[in-house]
This record gives C-alpha cells, structure tokens and sequence, in this order.
C-alpha cells in the first residue's frame, strides 16, 4: 500500500509529517505494522478476529440504533 504526501510550498518537514502519520493512522496501517512486528500465536490471531467481529456487530448495532432514533425524531418534528 502506497500513501503520497505532496510537501506544499513554504511548509515545515514536521507538519508533512504530521500529515503522513494522520493519514497512516485513519488507514490502520501503523496498527497492522505493530501487529505484524511481532509473531502472533494462532491461538491469539483466532482470539484477535473474534474480538474485532464482535466489535464490528456492535457498533454496527449502534448505527442502526442511531438511524432508528433520528428517524424518529424526525417524524416527531413535522
């Protein structure tokens, strides 16, 4: 996976790299280097996947709880 930083004109090499980590981090790919830095037992991989499919259920349970209460809002509105 490739990311580009384009360096605009007259700006400090420290908030280029600001801009770089900020993007690396929204894409999670600091998160998978870390994880990939250090062999990670099958066992824990498993547990790792499941903890993330859990977490995935919720907050897509949240969204829709979300989606549900604003739609309801609205309608009490008009």
């Amino acid at each position: 996976m490739a990311v580009r930083v384009l360096v605009k004109n007259n700006e400090p090499l420290e908030k280029t790299l600001k801009r770089l980590r900020k993007i690396c981090n929204n894409e999670g790919i600091t998160r998978e280097l870390k994880r990939t830095s250090v062999y990670e037992k099958p066992s824990e991989k498993r547990r790792r996947k499941e903890r993330e499919r859990i977490k995935a259920i919720r907050t897509a349970k949240k969204k829709a709880e979300k989606a549900v209460t604003k739609k309801k809002r609205k309608r009490q509105s008009h």
